[in-house]
């Protein structure tokens, strides 16, 4: 059932394709057939088998003289056919002969000596001149057989020769076009296929990428057009959006650095804190949007980069901040430098806001721990409450919150998880066997 429903193009051509040679084979034999049967009837021919049986019933008596004998054959013969007769000569000229031999033929067998094969047709019933002559060899030798046997329809003859003919015709035309139908077709899809992977392989990160035109069949050029005219819209409508989140970002940064001065004038108090809490929080939603904006152009400044001194800068500048929350904040490495190919402000940013995310989610207590190893990987470690196994990649994702009161803005992991990919490395969270989560970062050497 599977297979009558399919809806592959490839497979309906197939079977479209056969199904009409089939149909075009069949026709043809119809017509032939029709025609055979107009333009044969009426038209008889003698069956040449009764040669062999008068050759067989001929024999050569001692004193040199042949003799007919009746034979089984020979009496099914004059049984069966209506006015059997014939005659044979011998290679010396003797003749012998039975049956009421046309006047004509009696003559013509004087000369047998100079035809071997004959088919001697009569249209008009009751056929009196229908015969053939053949050559057959017997107990008395060979002999030139002139006669008349039972009387076939010429248009069954032919069918049943062209029967025979057609027969190994068709199976071999099977054959080829089974094989040669799947291969051709094959071959005209095979420019579809290396489309559609190139198609597989288009994403956020290929912008400017089109589908190529050239090569392909003329019916598929209209869709190949429509898609890439598709992708250039949506490369406009993603630059148009890029331009309006870096530009109001942009704008962002100087009423919010007016915000702090004047909210520093302010008299000390728990107002003017929460204030300058909040506008640290405007500012730094406006800096993160900035740093996903610059993502694009990333690749393009990659240079060495030493992972060592990274976690080094990042632990000296959060232990402060650490501490005063209630954390220990420790580096552990043995390695003096882990040199990898990137960007040192990006890569300083992801170490940066997985610390600061263990800050606020690690419950207030116990040790922050930055892990350098080999061969170029990084965790850090908190040991907090951990992260339920089904967040684990939904805090990922732009603007999640684990929790519905938090007051970050959801983009500080999204953009970690960005930044690792543009450096061709992962970020993967799990639980850390001292309880707690575990951030393990991979880059690539």
């Amino acid at each position: 059932m599977k297979l009558l429903t399919s809806k592959s193009l490839k497979r309906r051509l197939i079977a479209q394709l056969l199904l009409f040679q089939v149909g075009i084979l069949f026709l043809f034999s119809v017509a032939f057939v029709a025609y055979l049967l107009q333009v044969g009837e009426g038209i008889v021919l003698s069956d040449p088998a009764f040669a062999d049986a008068a050759a067989n019933a001929i024999e050569r008596k001692a004193d040199g003289h042949l003799v007919l004998n009746e034979t089984e054959e020979l009496t099914k013969l004059r049984q069966h056919s209506t006015n059997f007769w014939f005659v044979a000569r011998s290679e010396k000229g003797e003749i012998i002969q039975t049956g009421d031999v046309p006047p004509v033929y009696a003559v013509m067998a004087q000369h047998l000596d100079s035809i071997t094969f004959a088919d001697i047709r009569d249209t008009q019933a009751p056929f009196t001149y229908l015969a053939v002559i053949r050559r057959s060899s017997g107990p008395a030798g060979d002999f030139i057989v002139l006669g008349k046997g039972d009387v076939l329809s010429m248009t069954y003859a032919i069918l049943l020769l062209s029967n025979l003919l057609m027969v190994p015709i068709l199976v071999l035309l099977v054959i080829i076009t089974v094989i040669a139908i799947p291969w051709i077709v094959s071959r005209a899809f095979s420019r579809l296929s290396t489309i559609a992977k190139e198609a597989e392989a288009i994403d956020i990160d290929r912008r400017g990428y089109r589908l190529p035109e050239t090569g392909i069949p003329n019916e598929v050029v209209p869709l190949v057009n429509a898609i890439n005219g598709a992708l250039q819209r949506l490369d406009e409508g993603h630059e148009r959006h890029q331009r309006f989140i870096l530009d109001a970002a942009h704008e962002l940064r100087t009423p919010v650095a007016i915000l702090q001065t004047r909210v520093e004038t302010i008299a000390e108090g728990p107002i003017r804190n929460r204030l300058l809490s909040d506008a640290s929080r405007i500012a730094a939603l406006a800096e993160q949007l900035l740093d996903l904006q610059r993502l694009d152009v990333m690749r393009e400044r990659f240079t060495p980069v030493d992972l060592v001194d990274i976690c080094r800068n990042v632990a000296a500048d959060m232990a402060p901040l650490a501490i005063a929350q209630g954390y220990d904040l420790s580096l552990e490495t043995r390695l003096e430098h882990l040199v990898i190919q990137g960007d040192a402000g990006a890569l300083q940013r992801v170490v940066f806001n997985i610390v600061q995310n263990a800050i606020e989610h690690g419950g207030g207590k116990g040790t922050i721990t930055i892990r350098i190893v080999q061969p170029a990987n990084i965790e850090i470690t908190d040991e907090g409450p951990g992260i339920p196994a089904g967040e684990r990649e939904r805090i990922f994702e732009p603007f999640h919150r684990l929790h519905a009161h938090e007051h970050g803005a959801g983009l500080g992991l999204n953009l970690v998880r960005e930044i690792m990919q543009r450096h061709g490395g992962q970020v993967v969270a799990s639980d850390n066997p001292r309880g707690g989560a575990c951030f393990h970062l991979t880059f690539p050497l």
